[in-house]
């Protein structure tokens, strides 16, 4: 019966210590929480389990020998237990500031320290006539089994630092029995060595079956709320472990998508600087040098304007591509915005490389690239340089390689540029220009100039065109080929050019109101031409003023109709729709297609003024000029020439039966008002500011029914 109790014995120690110590590991990890209320509940609930688990271990273990311990009394172990067991764990969670090593080897010391005092109590709570125990708790007696609880603990403590990549189930357990074997083989040991006195009491006094029922009920509840309670904390834990890894992988997909470009999976600008960064904290140290390269594409617009984002993408990739092709391991190419892209070379071999890098940028970019839908087509580049530290301070490289881009843009691009100092300071004067254009609208200080157009057989006025002038309160005129680049640049186009097509309605409907009927000319750039509601823009600019569209010309350069003809032919189409006429600028200075023109719904050609210039010096000129004239009366349509200046011009062009002519001859730009006093015949060109002409000119004004060559005046 005695070898039966104490297998029932061993099985129920190793039962109860594994979760009690399962319990005492979560209990640790809950001690580093802030959450105090979680933290004493954790606290309490660990301490009375690990100090009642051993308790019933070793209650069971003694109450299967004869010679039961008086329970009354040995109970209070269990207080010294869980007192034990609370210090560990404080000590555990780290609330003692110590060394690592230091701090493992005071635990072991503690709990080795609570088991031996375990037994302590035991002693005083038996029968030391019935059970030979003093021999048993001498110190001497005690050493193998307290070497066997040290290095149980000391190896549960181990696989716990050395297994945190492990699951964290697996760990746990792992942990728990490491400990409780080495705390079930101690007991076990020191059971072993329990015996009778001789002469005393039989084994029928031992406590037998029925004495251990209370005791097995106890350690059957302790392993029950072990067993519960550390199964759903390392359930609770193991759910949030795997949301702490999917919240982690989440935060490193977004900052991927954060530091990389979504279209091309190269760094952005951001991820660019952090590594500019770095990189230029190394050269700092070691002393090397540091170049950075501005590309920015020459003719992507058109690509993907007329081919679709899909294959402007497919551009862009292929790009990327390339460029990443040509970079180092060491080197860093980001894409930075539409077609604009940065490349660092990092300590380059020689400063003299550096130039043969960006032509090899140049050749690779300039290699044909074909589109998804077949067709194959051509890019260049434009690239600006600058070198660190001799071109500027770390926190400017990339704004004096914007800048150095610029230069070489406008010196006609597929080409590169260092930086140069006085770039600065034009990029200094591009950004103040572009933060006053911005303000320019609302404070009125934009306004249009118009210039007549004279109709060549009658000298009557045709019309006029709308010129953008820009009068700034401290910097005075500024030019307009100063600032149109700029808001092009800038994306400021698309709100000035509305701004104009609204003031010319309005000026359109002040003549009216004073029975002039003016038609109004209005320059039309390539933004504008693509943007999807520009036709809706002009007609309800239209509807406001209450104005006839037929009084409005939108003018649009040839370079700019063939750039993009289908798109050219769906804007004109729509705006002729719309009630409006059409006319071709700068024409002949582009490399027009004669099947396109023909299609195009335009009503007038403008020759341009470098041709009108030459008339009477160059034969060439006036070849050209006689071709454009027959060509767009054989197509039906009006010829203007602009940019005449002298009389001798105007008698060739009215030779040639040129339709209308405008220029400095007849008037220069002029506010609405002035046009208006010189319209009425009040003033004489020559006498208004800025308005030199022929002092005998008188104009008249007439009413053109957009096809009839007869014009009554307006008187």
């Amino acid at each position: 019966m005695q070898l039966s109790l104490e297998a029932v014995a061993g099985v129920a120690m190793a039962a109860s210590a594994v979760p009690t110590f399962a319990l005492l590991g979560n209990s640790l990890r809950r001690m580093r929480s802030r959450d105090w209320p979680t933290v004493f509940a954790w606290w309490f609930c660990g301490a009375w389990t690990v100090g009642g688990g051993w308790w019933a271990s070793w209650a069971l273990g003694l109450a299967s020998l004869p010679g039961a311990p008086r329970f009354s009394i040995a109970s209070l172990s269990l207080l010294a237990l869980a007192a034990i067991a609370c210090v560990a764990l404080l000590h555990g969670a780290g609330r003692l500031r110590r060394p690592e090593r230091v701090r493992r080897a005071l635990q072991v010391a503690i709990f080795t320290g609570g088991w031996a005092a375990m037994f302590a109590i035991a002693r005083h709570g038996t029968d030391g006539g019935r059970l030979a125990l003093a021999p048993v708790f001498s110190l001497p007696a005690l050493l193998p089994a307290l070497a066997i609880v040290a290095l149980g603990c000391g190896g549960a403590l181990w696989i716990a630092v050395n297994t945190r990549g492990a699951k964290e189930s697996l760990r746990l357990w792992l942990t728990s029995g490491t400990a409780a074997g080495g705390h079930v083989l101690a007991l076990f040991l020191v059971l072993s060595r329990l015996g009778r006195p001789e002469g005393t009491v039989d084994a029928s006094a031992g406590v037998g079956t029925a004495g251990l029922v209370p005791i097995a009920l106890i350690a059957l509840m302790l392993v029950a709320v072990g067993l519960v309670c550390a199964w759903l904390d390392t359930h609770a834990h193991e759910r949030n472990r795997q949301l702490a890894a999917s919240l982690n992988e989440a935060n490193q997909r977004l900052r991927s998508q954060a530091l990389s470009d979504p279209l091309t999976r190269m760094p952005n600008r951001l991820m660019f600087e952090e590594r500019l960064g770095a990189a230029l904290a190394a050269a700092d140290q070691e002393a090397f040098t540091l170049a950075v390269l501005f590309i920015d594409l020459d003719g992507f617009k058109p690509i993907n304007d007329s081919f679709g984002h899909v294959a402007g993408d497919s551009v862009l990739r292929e790009i990327g591509r390339r460029l990443q092709a040509l970079a180092r391991a060491e080197d860093t190419v980001a894409r930075v915005g539409g077609d604009e892209f940065l490349l660092m070379i990092v300590n380059p071999a020689h400063e003299s490389l550096v130039p043969s890098g960006a032509q090899r940028v140049l050749q690779a970019l300039n290699q044909p690239l074909r589109l998804p839908n077949g067709v194959t087509v051509n890019l260049s580049a434009s690239i600006g340089i600058v070198l660190y530290p001799e071109h500027g301070p770390a926190a400017k490289l990339i704004a004096n390689a914007d800048a150095a881009m610029y230069a070489a843009k406008r010196a006609g691009g597929s080409t590169y540029a260092f930086f140069e100092p006085r770039m600065e300071l034009d990029a200094r004067e591009q950004l103040a220009l572009q933060n006053d254009l911005r303000q320019a609208i609302d404070r009125r200080e934009l306004q249009l100039y118009y210039q007549p157009k004279i109709d060549g057989r009658s000298g009557q006025v045709t019309g006029v065109e709308s010129l953008l002038r820009w009068q700034h309160p401290v910097r005075g005129f500024v030019p307009p080929d100063r600032f149109i680049p700029i808001a092009e640049r800038f994306g400021l186009i698309g709100t000035i050019g509305n701004w104009v097509i609204d003031e010319a309605c309005r000026q359109v409907a002040e003549w009216a109101r004073l029975g002039l009927r003016m038609r109004v000319s209005v320059n039309l750039s390539v933004h504008q031409l693509r943007q999807e509601d520009l036709v809706q823009r002009v007609q309800l600019a239209v509807e406001r003023f209450g104005i006839d569209p037929q009084l409005l010309t939108f003018e649009i350069t040839e370079s700019v109709a063939m750039e993009d003809t289908q798109e050219t032919m769906r804007a004109f189409s729509q705006l002729a729709n719309a009630g409006v006429s059409l006319s071709i600028d700068d024409f002949g200075t582009g490399y027009s297609s004669l099947s396109y023109l023909r299609k195009l719904p335009a009503r007038q050609l403008k020759i341009d003024r470098s041709f009108v210039q030459d008339l009477g010096q160059s034969q060439d000129a006036l070849a050209v000029v006689d071709a454009v004239v027959k060509l767009a009366h054989a197509l039906g349509l009006r010829v203007v020439a602009e940019g005449v200046e002298t009389p001798r011009q105007r008698d060739i062009l009215l030779g040639l039966q040129c339709d209308e002519l405008q220029g400095f001859l007849y008037a220069r730009p002029m506010a609405a008002r002035a046009l208006t006093l010189w319209a009425i015949g009040q003033q004489a060109p020559a006498t208004l500011p800025g308005a030199a002409g022929r002092a005998d000119f008188r104009p008249s004004l007439y009413y053109d029914d957009t096809s009839d060559r007869d014009i009554p005046t307006l008187q």
